[in-house]
């Protein structure tokens, strides 16, 4: 990967919010949940998909806080269209791992 500016950095709207509801979404070609976040007053409640049924049951998700990058274009996953990505990280057996806050702090909060 290459260097990016401070100005194309700026760009990229990264946002937490809270997991409100886990559907499973058997039409995926790989084993995903349609998730709902809420982003508070400003961006109120997303959708997205996310391929972390091996790690993470739905009663683990409802309630956490997750970190999403909020301004990237909605993707269509079939007949579901994703409108933020949530963000994690790959472990060794390519499982993921969210990327979460370590203390609680308002939907919608903005990354500094």
């Amino acid at each position: 990967m290459g260097d990016i500016t401070w100005d194309e950095f700026k760009k990229i709207e990264i946002r937490v919010g809270t997991i409100v509801d886990v559907r499973e979404f058997p039409e995926a070609l790989k084993p995903a949940y349609k998730l709902e976040v809420d982003l508070g007053e400003d961006l109120g409640v997303k959708r997205s998909s996310a391929q972390i049924t091996d790690i993470y049951s739905r009663e683990d998700l409802i309630g956490r806080q997750v970190v999403v990058v909020a301004n990237l274009s909605p993707k269509k996953i079939g007949s579901f269209t994703s409108e933020v990505l949530i963000t994690g990280f790959f472990k060794e057996n390519n499982n993921v791992v969210l990327a979460v806050p370590d203390k609680k702090v308002k939907n919608g909060s903005i990354l500094s």
